[in-house]
């Protein structure tokens, strides 16, 4: 069938850059209602500028449970196209009001109807659930390391718990697609929240852009998962030159695409070894692999028929195949642009090419023959394996289980937590309303868990003594407090 209603692209909700023809023109969130049988749903585009002239697109559909689904996006002018294709969607529309609106046409398979997408606010980083941000009861501070391998330097922001220390600390490294150094996602800031939580109760955290994104150099596009190795080592090495730190306790806490960097750095027998780790979300199995089951995820949320499934999938398939086996990006880039209009006859051919030139980039080649399970056997520290029963992006029975089988050298725990998403948000009923709306936080009982894990693992200062007496010890180890109670492994 050369015209297929959904054609389902390559990467589901793994984020990887997009490459613009032309230098973009937009930079923030647009959000907006749709109108669909029933009722509406709203959609939110979000297109970020990278330092070396490409950019990231994506879309989200909260309603569905839809996450950063990346997309193409291209600018003439005042005319925008963003084409989600791995919905079968795609936007077409003209920039109006000096970029504060994009109006135009929704299409998608049974649908085509008028949207008009209102550019969002930018998170001001002084207010927090709509009040004025207070003096925060810890030490923050604006920091930049140099990473030598790759000759970049990344900036960041180290928290330091009141006190004397020496405390433990932690280096937070983000999943794939780029991000600042809270993770910000609309009113959500999943690295903001756990870094604040961390160093409220005596453990410090030091969170940094990454490469190509806010003040850090280096490019995203061209970035592997390997390459980003040497980003959480050369943050260790920081974070040993910083007094008020215990340098025996220094770990690594990834999400997603982070998980398997901080498992990677702790495989390697160097002096910026990490003394443990914290992997939310991490993947279990080949990079491959979890695009089709991704995908899938998708196919279900938006109904697709089996024909419609078994279709994409092979289309799947087949495009892993070429770019696998066709090492020369040009010639594989050919190759799926061409298949892709093949199997889609009204795809732009700009469209093609773009989504076939991010298709073989450094990352997405990396990505489709990671195997997350080679270097295990050689990581030797404690290890904390967090993932939620709702993540449609990592799902936990599918990746946990070889994980914790893989580190049998490792003191390793397996969790997963009822109800919690890939960005590691409770179920939408239990967020906080805040003048009417529900605000997103990050779920209670995962912030228990790695709390008082780490605390297990490490050595936390004694509160001084409220009197007179002198306290007997000044570190306490393996101090823990209840950690959030029981849940499934």
């Amino acid at each position: 069938m050369k015209k297929m209603l959904l054609l389902f692209l390559l990467f589901s909700l793994v984020v990887s850059p997009i490459w613009a023809a032309e230098p973009p023109k937009l930079n923030g969130q647009w959000a907006g209602p749709l109108k669909v049988p029933g009722g509406e749903l709203k959609l939110i585009l979000t297109i970020v500028p990278l330092s070396n002239g490409s950019y990231y697109a994506a879309l989200d559909a909260p309603q569905q449970r839809i996450s950063r689904m990346p997309a193409t996006a291209t600018v003439k002018g005042l005319d925008v196209t963003v084409s989600i294709e791995q919905a079968g969607s795609r936007f077409v529309g003209k920039i109006l009001k000096n970029g504060t609106t994009l109006q135009g046409t929704w299409s998608q398979p049974g649908l085509k109807a008028p949207l008009t997408l209102s550019r969002l606010e930018a998170p001001k980083p002084a207010a927090v659930a709509g009040k004025a941000r207070l003096t925060p009861p810890y030490r923050e501070e604006a920091v930049s390391f140099y990473n030598k391998e790759a000759q970049i330097r990344l900036a960041g922001t180290l928290t330091t718990p009141a006190g004397p220390g020496p405390f433990p600390a932690v280096v937070l490294l983000s999943d794939s697609g780029p991000h600042d150094r809270d993770v910000t996602e609309q009113d959500y800031r999943l690295f903001g929240s756990l870094a604040d939580h961390l160093t409220r109760r005596g453990i410090a955290v030091l969170r940094f852009d990454d490469r190509g994104v806010g003040q850090s150099q280096g490019s995203h596009f061209n970035t592997t998962t390997a390459d980003v190795v040497s980003d959480a080592q050369a943050a260790l090495v920081f974070l040993r030159t910083r007094r008020l730190l215990d340098t025996r306790y220094l770990g690594l806490l990834g999400h997603g695409e982070g998980a398997n960097v901080a498992l990677m750095a702790a495989a390697e027998p160097t002096p910026a070894a990490p003394a443990f780790v914290v992997a939310l979300a991490p993947y279990g199995v080949p990079g491959r692999d979890i695009i089709r089951r991704q995908q899938l995820e998708i196919m279900r949320l938006i109904g697709s028929n089996p024909a419609q499934v078994k279709a994409a999938l092979n289309l799947n398939q087949e495009m892993i195949r070429i770019i696998r086996q066709t090492p020369n990006d040009n010639q594989a880039r050919g190759k799926v642009a061409a298949l892709l209009r093949f199997h889609n006859t009204d795809l732009d051919p700009h469209m093609a090419r773009a989504r076939a030139v991010q298709l073989t980039s450094p990352w997405s080649r990396y990505f489709l023959d990671f195997d997350p399970l080679r270097t295990l056997s050689a990581v030797k520290c404690p290890i904390l394996l967090l993932g939620g029963t709702d993540d449609l992006q990592v799902a936990t029975s599918q990746n946990l289980p070889p994980l914790k089988k893989g580190l049998k050298n490792s003191a390793a725990r397996a969790l997963r937590l009822p109800g919690v998403n890939h960005w590691f948000q409770p179920p939408m009923k239990a967020w906080p309303v805040v003048n009417g709306d529900p605000q997103p936080v990050f779920s209670p009982k995962a912030l228990d868990e790695i709390r008082e894990w780490v605390f297990r693992k490490t050595e936390r200062p004694q509160p001084a003594p409220t009197t007179g007496e002198q306290p007997k010890k000044q570190l306490v180890k393996g101090n823990s407090s209840g950690g959030g109670g029981k849940v499934s492994r």
